[in-house]
């Protein structure tokens, strides 16, 4: 079938609209006309080149939309569900056995590369390849073909431009917090960075009671949005030491720190921001090899740090918990979109780098 995409042709230049051409779904395949999807840091990162996808590549991994046909093995969804579409895991692996989709095995070659797992792709151009399975799903497209595993079935009647930024960004954001810090009510919390993911990470935060949030961004706006979603401390790092001053913010630290900025001294500040004991999650994404050096008597003193990715989550199970958040009034992403229409895919992602959007989300036609 005829589909438009963004093709990204070469890392230096934009992506442009294209007319291409999807195949057939497989049997384990689900073909989903995508209605809106976000734009994310590693889109970014992969159209710099620092991921294994290599052009022509279609990004973006945040898709929202309503199926269209399916495999004649899928049993999960049937065509006319409405799908948030989220990252690719094997199913087969020791680690998607243990139920911890998000280290698969296949984690790289499912996601990074543009390709199913045997190397093929199902977008074409006069016969010439593109990469059209970044994540499974390639959704800044007016179609996606993904599987079943991908995607999860969702309430009708909540907003695709709202459901899209749950397939990665506020997954991880949430994630980070509830999955894998799990804070106990009334605990401390220091969130470095406040994109989309640490905007999600700030009202997670408040979702699991914490009595302190501390959030740390050099951008006013983004502080003060912080702040609006239950931010209760807010640092300037340009102003100086932040470590230092959510230590004497807090009296002593934070029991718990989500780093998302990736950057060396933030990572660093992240954990020095901690009282003894306490754990920092890195969910941070710069591409490629980023060293970070660490004090090791601040590990000695109990503090810790771990990495994640995705959250912790299992897709199927945790974006339905997001949806109820959001129903519910706790986790209000609208606070965070601001949408553009497909062909202004360009101003979209110049936002993004700029900041001048949280999340820019594609309405597509």
């Amino acid at each position: 079938m005829k589909i438009t995409a963004a093709v990204l042709r070469d890392p230096a230049g934009p992506p442009a609209l294209e007319e291409t051409e999807l195949a057939e779904p497989r049997a384990d395949e689900v073909l989903v006309r995508v209605v809106a999807a976000g734009i994310c840091h590693t889109d970014l990162v992969a159209m710099a080149g620092h991921d294994p996808a290599l052009p022509p590549l279609v990004p973006g991994h945040e898709g929202a939309g309503v199926v269209e046909a399916v495999g004649e093995d899928v049993e999960a969804v049937q065509p006319g569900d409405h799908v948030v579409i989220s990252f690719g895991w094997c199913g087969l692996c020791p680690a998607c056995c243990q139920g911890r989709m998000a280290y698969c095995a296949n984690l790289v070659a499912l996601n990074y590369t543009g390709l199913r797992l045997d190397g093929s792709t199902a977008m074409t151009r006069d016969g010439a390849p593109i990469r059209g399975h970044f994540f499974g799903q390639s959704s800044w497209a007016t179609h996606s073909l993904t599987t079943e595993r991908n995607v999860v079935r969702v309430p009708q009647e909540v907003p695709f431009e709202y459901l899209a930024p749950l397939g990665c960004g506020v997954q991880t954001g949430a994630g980070a917090v509830l999955n894998v810090l799990r804070p106990r009510r009334g605990s401390t919390i220091a969130i470095h960075g406040t994109g989309g993911v640490g905007l999600a990470a700030v009202m997670a935060a408040g979702i699991a009671g914490c009595s302190r949030i501390v959030a740390v961004d050099p951008d006013p706006r983004r502080r003060r949005l912080a702040e609006a979603l239950g931010a209760t401390d807010l640092v300037d790092p340009a102003e100086g030491d932040p470590a230092k001053a959510i230590v004497e913010l807090t009296g002593g630290g934070v029991e718990h720190a989500v780093e998302c900025a990736g950057r060396p001294e933030a990572v660093r500040a992240a954990v020095a921001s901690l009282a003894a004991p306490g754990m920092c999650v890195t969910v941070g994404f710069r591409g490629g090899a980023n060293p970070v050096e660490l004090d090791q008597t601040m590990l000695m003193m109990g503090r810790g740090i771990r990495g994640s990715i995705e959250g912790d989550a299992i897709p199927q199970r945790f974006v339905p918990r997001l949806i109820e958040h959001h129903l519910a009034g706790d986790l209000p992403v609208e606070r965070l979109v601001r949408t553009y229409s497909f062909a202004d895919v360009n101003e979209a992602i110049a936002a993004a780098r700029t900041g001048e959007a949280v999340k820019p989300v594609l309405v597509l036609p």
